[in-house]
């Protein structure tokens, strides 16, 4: 991470090997051959399934389901994969308690839906386990695509233009691609390097140069891009780190929790990871839990989650934060970081509670912390972009830019959620609107 390591307070290897093993261990282990039967069994197949309205990229569940209960996970994974060609890393991180799974029969009749997420990764696993890949590309239609960023949006958007039949380029500012599925998800959510693996099951299709370490901006611009090629396709995510505004805020022990993540999933020791003893982490979202329980993980003796609205405006959904509650996270919510106090490196924060409306109460209180990670939210990092909603590049119908022939989507674009399942979406979808384009 960074020489705040050798704070004191902060230190490596707090558990033993087997601890980490465990604590790390796959979150929801995969269902056998007769376990993804009985699943299977319990779905009603409903002819104006509201799961699939649900789901942001639209996958046929009750087919998937049908074609699992009829022995044929193969078929199944081809209907998954053909809307969602992220399906297996979709099945482990969508929060699908908020999406497909609330919204089943199952659930509304009796509290228990049906285990549509882990019914994905049980036919998605299978193909991939095998190697093969169902789809073939079409004949080379001669035009080039520029995709800047190989994480879920640009994987999703390169491979459906490979398979169209068009050479796309495939550009990423890191060493590695995957982006948020690679770098921004907690390790038990995805563990034996699935996502790298899945990456170079779905390069497959052919067609797809990759190019890691070119970062927009810095190695190239976009109108060398547009030059260079008849498309461009912009999935950059969000590379910006909210700050506090606190002072203070850069003593030793302060930390983004994103690069937190990274390191964690990037490490082949967990246990030369250095963790505090007194671990707080600001936020109210998905990379605020992940960090949260994960520092538990690690041996964090006392981990508090401090949030400045009321946990139903939490971003994260209701099973993360039971998650987190469950491991031994702290959750505190509405109050606002107020003071960073420390001589050096952080010794406690301060915050004040607030009320529904973040008016500040007046009171306050310390939470000692000799590690804090900030998780309040990412912007868009770049310049020479297209023009701006806010702070994110304004898209128009699937994925135009102001800018005639490029094209946007995922955490960089305005549209939905920031979610892996709606990134694969727009990514999806701007491929077809290029194709579109393109073939007319």
């Amino acid at each position: 991470m960074t020489n705040n390591a050798l704070t004191p307070g902060i230190a490596a290897g707090r558990l033993d090997q087997t601890a980490y093993a465990d604590n790390f261990s796959d979150l929801h282990p995969p269902l056998d051959h007769h376990e993804a039967l009985v699943a299977a069994d319990r779905c009603y197949f409903c002819h104006d399934a509201p799961c699939i309205t649900a789901c942001p990229t639209d996958i046929d569940i009750p087919l998937f389901i049908r074609q699992i209960a009829t022995g044929t996970p193969e078929a199944a994974a081809k209907t998954i994969l053909g809307q969602n060609i992220l399906g297996g890393m979709c099945a482990r991180v969508c929060p699908t308690e908020t999406l497909c799974e609330q919204a089943c029969v199952r659930e509304a009749a009796e509290g228990k839906p049906v285990l549509i997420g882990q019914l994905q990764r049980y036919a998605t696993d299978t193909v991939m386990e095998k190697g093969t890949h169902p789809f073939m590309r079409a004949e080379p239609t001669g035009k080039t695509i520029a995709v800047v960023g190989a994480g879920p949006a640009g994987l999703a958007c390169a491979h459906r233009l490979a398979m169209k039949g068009h050479d796309v380029t495939l550009y990423d500012g890191r060493d590695k691609p995957g982006g948020l599925n690679e770098f921004g998800i907690a390790t038990y959510k995805t563990v034996d390097s699935f996502a790298e693996r899945e990456v170079t099951w779905l390069m497959q299709i052919g067609g797809i140069i990759l190019e890691t370490g070119k970062r927009l901006g810095r190695d190239m611009t976009l109108d060398q891009l547009k030059s260079d090629h008849d498309a461009v396709f912009l999935g950059i995510g969000l590379g910006g780190v909210n700050a506090l505004g606190l002072p203070g805020e850069d003593k030793d022990g302060m930390l983004d929790a994103v690069d937190f993540i990274s390191d964690l999933r990037q490490s082949n020791d967990l246990s030369s990871l250095p963790i505090g003893r007194d671990v707080v982490v600001i936020g109210g979202g998905m990379t605020a839990v992940d960090a949260a329980v994960q520092a538990k993980l690690l041996g964090a003796l006392n981990v508090s989650l401090v949030y400045r609205r009321g946990r139903g405006r939490m971003n994260a959904s209701g099973f993360e934060q039971d998650l987190a509650a469950s491991k031994g996270v702290r959750i505190i919510t509405n109050a606002s970081p107020k003071a960073v106090h420390g001589n050096g490196a952080v010794r406690e924060i301060e915050f004040e509670y607030t009320d529904n409306d973040l008016n500040p109460t007046g009171e306050t209180v310390r939470l000692p912390a000799d590690q804090v990670f900030k998780a309040i939210g990412q912007t868009l990092d770049g310049d020479d972009l297209p023009a701006l909603d806010g702070r994110k590049i304004a898209i128009t119908g699937a994925g135009r830019t102001s800018i005639e022939g490029v094209w946007a989507g995922g955490d960089c674009a305005t549209g939905g959620d920031d979610l892996t399942v709606t990134a694969v979406a727009e990514g999806r979808d701007a491929a077809e609107d290029i194709h579109a384009t393109l073939i007319s």
